[in-house]
Order: structure tokens, then sequence, then C-alpha cells
């Protein structure tokens, strides 16, 4: 075949080695374009020449150059033929279903794992544990595994099909070409082997004379083997019978009629003859050393359950920057008490809609437990978009305690909203001619409905009702609002807006100042936008540009585009292209100039490289600024006791880092205010590995409501109250305790319980744990 001939697929791009998904997609998107010979130049990617169906039943030829990585040729397909012009790593053809692969050089451990079809030739030695867990179809013939030199340890472990044969051919371990501990749990399959071997395992594999028919097979498929890889000259050599032994799988009957030593021979004739009885200390001691008719209960058991409900926080709360309870909300929509769960998160937050159901990229659903079995994780969207019907909490006395915030942000609009819920005034002050800082005047209409920002800015501003806009505060007033209020709060956002220090700077507009133009349609782009900076700010700046009328966006970044989520994959559908690595040297009337010489033309050139930073010039000289941000402490309390900071102005975040800041300081304030330590949340994330996913169909992969996704929640660390425990303890020592105002609890007898750990197992919430009992004193 002429290389001419094969379609060349190279795993790097711009001189960076592509994802293993990004080289699979490409391979099967040439398939698809009716490619059938294609040259692979691997750097280490996994599972190249897998599950190409897209060609039907044609033959589909893989040539891999450089360095394949892990499971080349799994789920290997009949029509593919794959060709290593090399070494290959670990498992080569892992559940192999019928390709034909070449290994010209030697391959890693687990070649042929829980291969069903196929061959696979290697022209050099192999690992460990080669042809495991095979299996055969005699539907079809079965799988095979070719090894010119010496395999490694536990080769044909639980083997139940297939054929192996391995040469002996300059061999890694010439004397013992099969490895340490072959064919154990072996029940099927044939290995024809030529040379020396160190044992095998007599239990459950035999050795047999070669026949006449295993001859023919082998004598005629050695010659295909040695040239498929090229080793053609080895035939004469090989081609003698006397060279060649056999191994199979013991049959049942056979096995079955092996006699068993029982503990008590064993004890009294290899343990007791051997070290004497008594054992080791047989000398010092005179006890009856049989064995205890006994399982154990009470303080005799080793282990004990453990009843740990709601002692962990479940990965989507522990994830939340806000810390909103979400397996809480949940419960209650799976109790039927619907209005309850939605009205929940405003004990949390204020933007409950707004950034749970469109703006958050929602860290819970990345944490979700689900995820950790390949299942879709649960919706929390559509409980989001669900809590614009949220009913307004019903608020307590005031306390007559004044605190004052500065920043009408999500931040300030947070820690005013909590502050207002325990008893409290805030005041709100603001530069902005109204209240939601970026939420209102940067985030596109496209990310959110205009209706659902006001309907919520509706119901906090009857919770905040004292705000004062256009607000612009200096010293003098700091010092103003520190005689006339209890505390105060920092809430501002990042007003001045990083750039980039080049020729030409003054052309560009910064991210901010771009959106917030566009928010009010008062800028014409051009058809020509390039964006410095590619991350998700940046991305808000392409659609934006789209909807006023650009016909092209490119993003420029760095390295590599930090972007991610919803933004990026919005972008991206409007057309949207991202570039790295670019430096920008210049910009000029044509557009951006980069350092390799390159003009990008654009119309419009926007800087989105993030660098934005607050303005703090009117704050008091004893509140310690680092790094152009505020010093506080793990209760956001700055170097001056009276004066707390929250959101940007202390670390740049997303939205839910901000209200969650606020949620925060506005408990620590009511600690102090009430005369106590402000604390601060410890508790930890289950494991969870604790979680029993088993209980759920992994095939849902879609949601049709908030009903249904409160039924695939797994209530991580909080006891669903399903009675298992209850159903599946062997000793009936679990039992259901009510307690007051309709509060349980599970129990457990120590009379009873045995310490087995099948409630631990069994429970899909992870809420039993199986603890090491006291020590008898």
């Amino acid at each position: 075949m002429n290389s001419k001939q094969y379609h060349i697929i190279s795993g790097k791009k711009d001189g960076y080695r592509l994802d293993s998904r990004i080289l699979e997609e490409q391979i099967q998107e040439a398939v698809a374009q009716g490619h059938r010979y294609l040259e692979i130049e691997a750097f280490g990617q996994h599972g190249i020449g897998g599950r190409l169906w897209k060609a039907g039943d044609q033959t589909v030829h893989i040539r891999i150059q450089g360095y394949s990585g892990q499971r080349m040729g799994s789920f290997g397909f009949p029509n593919t033929f794959i060709e290593v012009m090399g070494n290959a790593s670990d498992d080569v053809g892992w559940l192999n279903g019928g390709a034909r692969i070449v290994v010209h050089g030697h391959a890693g451990n687990g070649v042929a794992n829980a291969m069903a079809q196929g061959k696979i030739y290697v022209s050099g030695n192999i690992g460990a544990r080669g042809m495991t867990m095979t299996k055969s179809n005699p539907r079809f013939d079965p799988p095979e595994l070719w090894v010119l030199g010496s395999v490694g340890d536990y080769f044909g472990e639980f083997m139940a099909g297939g054929i192996a044969v391995v040469c002996g051919f300059e061999a890694q371990t010439p004397d013992n070409i099969l490895g340490h501990r072959p064919l154990v749990g072996m029940v099927g399959g044939k290995v024809f082997f030529r040379g020396p071997h160190g044992g095998f395992s007599h239990a459950d594999a035999k050795l047999l004379p070669i026949n006449d028919e295993d001859w023919d097979w082998l004598f005629k498929n050695l010659e295909i083997y040695l040239d498929r890889i090229g080793r053609l000259e080895l035939f004469k050599e090989f081609a003698d019978p006397n060279q060649w032994q056999i191994l199979t799988a013991r049959t049942p009957q056979e096995k079955g009629a092996r006699t068993m030593r029982s503990l008590k021979s064993f004890h009294e004739d290899v343990w007791n003859k051997e070290l004497g009885k008594g054992g080791l200390i047989g000398d010092l001691i005179d006890i009856d050393m049989s064995p205890v008719p006994l399982i154990t209960t009470d303080e005799l058991r080793r282990f004990v359950p453990v009843w740990e409900n709601r002692k962990y926080t479940a990965p989507c709360e522990a994830m939340c920057p806000t810390g909103i309870p979400v397996q809480e909300r949940w419960r209650m929509i799976r109790e039927g008490r619907i209005d309850e769960a939605v009205d929940l998160a405003l004990a949390y937050t204020p933007f409950p809609a707004t950034v749970c159901g469109y703006l958050c990229p929602n860290f819970c659903m990345q944490a979700c437990t689900r995820q950790s079995a390949s299942m879709a994780p649960i919706d929390v969207t559509m409980l989001g978009k669900a809590s614009i019907q949220a009913k307004l909490p019903e608020l307590p006395e005031e306390t007559g305690k004044k605190i004052a915030v500065i920043g009408g942000g999500p931040a300030g609009i947070s820690v005013a909203w909590q502050l207002r819920r325990q008893g409290h005034d805030a005041v709100v002050y603001d530069m902005s001619q109204s209240l939601g800082g970026k939420i209102v005047s940067v985030i596109p209409d496209s990310r959110i409905p205009k209706e659902v920002i006001s309907a919520e800015l509706e119901r906090i501003q009857k919770v905040i009702p004292h705000v004062r806009l256009r607000q612009k505060l200096g010293k003098e007033d700091i010092d103003r609002l520190r005689e006339d209020y209890d505390f105060i709060v920092i809430a501002i956002g990042l007003e001045k807006a990083g750039t980039l220090d080049v020729p030409g700077k003054e052309r560009m507009l910064t991210a901010l100042d771009f959106l917030a133009m566009s928010k009010e349609d008062q800028i014409k782009p051009g058809n020509r936008v390039v964006v410095i900076g590619a991350g998700n700010v940046g991305c808000d700046v392409a659609t934006e540009a789209y909807r006023l009328g650009a016909k092209e966006v490119i993003l420029l970044a760095r390295s590599h585009s930090a972007a991610f989520g919803k933004e990026r994959e919005e972008a991206e559908a409007l057309g949207a292209k991202f570039r790295w690595p670019c430096y920008t040297q210049e910009i000029t009337k044509e557009g951006v100039k980069l350092t390799t010489g390159e003009v990008i033309p654009a119309d419009t050139v926007v800087v989105a490289i993030g660098g934005d930073k607050p303005d703090l010039e009117f704050l008091p000289p004893d509140v310690v600024i680092e790094r152009s941000f505020i010093h506080v402490n793990q209760n956001y309390q700055t170097t001056d006791p009276q004066i707390f900071a929250i959101g940007d102005v202390v670390k740049p975040g997303i939205l839910t880092d901000a209200i969650g800041a606020g949620r925060k300081a506005a408990q620590a304030i009511t600690d102090l205010l009430q005369g106590k330590r402000a604390q601060v949340e410890t508790r930890k994330m289950i494991d969870r590995k604790r979680i029993a996913l088993e209980y759920f169909d992994p095939r849902v992969t879609d949601f049709d409501d908030i009903d249904h996704c409160a039924s695939q929640c797994s209530s991580c660390g909080v006891c669903r109250d399903c009675g298992i425990c209850v159903a599946i303890c062997p000793q009936a020592a679990i039992s259901r305790r009510e307690k007051e105002e309709g509060v349980f609890e599970y129990g457990v007898d120590e009379k009873k319980c045995i310490g087995c750990g099948f409630c631990t197992a069994a429970c899909p919430c992870g809420i039993w744990d199986l603890v090491e009992n006291e020590p008898l004193v």
C-alpha cells in the first residue's frame, strides 16, 4: 500500500498534543467521510482504532506511527485492521470484538484483556496479565493472541475462551516463557507454547500432547502469523511439532474430583506438625485452641454501625459557593412540599432564579455524586427557574442595629438581604442608577430573560427598602458612616478595567464598557470583531457582537481558551473562532497586529484579559490593602473591626462566590452584634464512595420535571427514610424510632447486632458507617 493512499491524522495541533477524545473524534469523522486507509501520528493518545462502526462492512486500515497510548484497538470492530509500527502500551485489544491487530514490537500489560473476537499479532514480548478474562462465542471464531517472544506474569488469568500461541523466540524470560502463575482460574480455551515454563495452575489447567487436529490448525495459522509480522523466515524453525506443547482448561468434573482439606485437618496435620501444638507460643499457654462457635454481639463486636444522618454535607451543597442545601430541596419535593423547596432558596440567596436557573455554572451539578458512575447529574436549573415563584420571607422585627452596605451588586444585595432576614436594618449605597450591579448592567439579555431579573429585584426591594443610589462616597463619608452605623460592609465591584499596555491601546474597548454599551444598544461593532482574551467574559462579548450585526468574531488567547460552559457553547454556536497562542504587539487602524507580524483585521477591538481592580481610594488608612484588594479574615472582617468586605473587592470570582460571601459575612456580623464569637462552617463533605448508586437507572440522561429530578437524587448524607437497612439486617437489629415533631432516627440493638456491615453497604445515602468498637478494658 502506497503511503499516499493513507489519509494522515496527526495527534498534535499547533505543536500541542491533542486529547485522546479529540483525536478519536477526528478518526471517526474521517471514517464517516469515506476514508478507509488512515495513518495516525500518535503521541500517547488512548483508544486509537476502536469502535469504527461507521464504515459498515467495509474494512478500515489503521496504521499507527509514534507512541500509541493505552487501550489501542479497544472495542475493535470486525471491519478494522490495525498495524502499530513499533511498541504498544497497555491493554492492546481490550474488549476486542473482532479487530485484527498487528504490533511490530513489544506490548505492555493486559494485552487481549476480556477479548471476545479478533486476532492480535505481537512480534515481541508482552507484559503481565495478557489474555485474561477472554471469552468465546461458539457462533464465531475464537479470539487469538500470538506472541513471538514470552509473556508476563498471570498470563491467561480467568481465561474462558480463545487461543493463545507463545513462540518463545528471543524471549525476555527465556527460562520461563509463560511467566509466574499462569492460567489461574482458567475455565476454557487453549495455549500453545514453545519453550520452557516455570509451572502453571494445575488446579485449573492440564498439559496435553498435541494431536493431529491441533497441529494442523497451528501449522496453517503459524505461517499466516509470521507473514503478518514480517518474520516468515522463522517458519521452518517453528514448524516442528516436537517443539510445541499445549495447555487446556480442566473440566468442572476434573476440578470437582479434587479432595479438599478441612481446616481441622490442616491445623492438626500441617500447622501443629510444623510449629507444635499451640503454634509459636504453645509452650507458654494451655488454652482451648478449637474454633469458637460464636457470632459476637454487643461489646464483643469488632465493628459497630453508626447512623450519621446529616453529619456530612452533600457534594452539591459543599461545592455551592452560596451553600444552598440542594439535596434538602429535592427531599422536600419528594415529600410533596414543593412550595417549601422553592422558598428555601431565599434563605441562602436573593437571586434563586436569576443565578441558579440561568447564570450559575452549576458547580452543584458538576459535583453531583451520580457523575462518579457516569450518570447524568440532577438538573438543578429546573428548580432554579421554578424559584421565580418563591414567596417573600416573613421578616422579623428590627433589632435597632444598622449596617451600611457600600455596593448594590450581587454581593451587597446578598449581605443586605441576609442582615434584614436576621432583623437588622441594612442601607445600601451605590453609584449606579439602579440595583443589581453587573447582573443588570453587563450580562447579555441572551443569558437570562429581563422579566426574571425584574421580578427578583422587585422582591429584593421589598426586603431592602433603604437604598441610596447615585452615591459616590469619599473618605469623609466613611468616617460619617462609622458614627451612624454599627458596621460597614464594602461590596463594590471592579471599576478599573484591566487593559493591555501596547501601542494603540486607545483604540481598544474594555469588555465591561462594550457589554454595558451593548446592553443599551449604544454601539455598532462593525463586521469584524477581535476579542483579546478568550475567557467567559470574552465569549459574552462575542455573542453580543453577533447580536449587534458582526459577521466574524475571533477570540485571541496567550496559551489556551479559559472559557467553559454555556458561554463558550453559545459563542461557538454563533461562529466565534478561538486562536492561540497569540501575543498582541500593537492595535492599528487595520486591526490587531501580533508579535509574529500578522495583522488580524478588525472594525472593533475589545480587551477581556481580566486584571480588573476595585477603586479603593475612599477607604480609611487602617484598612489594609494587599495587591489592590482588601485583606480580610475568614469571616470577611477587615483590619478595621467595624468594616467588612466581600465579593470582588476581596477576590474576583463568580456571582455565587459574591452571594455566598454576603451570607457568611451577615452571619458573622449577627454573631458579633449578639456578643458571640463569629462562627465558621466546619462540616465536611461526605465521601462519595459511601453512596450506593446501584438503586438508580443509569439510562436516565434527561429529566422530565422537578419531580423526576427529586426521585433520582441520591440524597447524599441525608436519610431518605427508605427502611432498606431495617429490611436487610439479618439479625433484625435495626429499628426506626419516632421523635418529636415528626423527626425520626434509626437505632441499633447492640444485643442483636453482629457488626456485619450490611446496613452500611446497602444504604443508598451513605448514612450508616461501620467503625471500630471501643476496646475492651
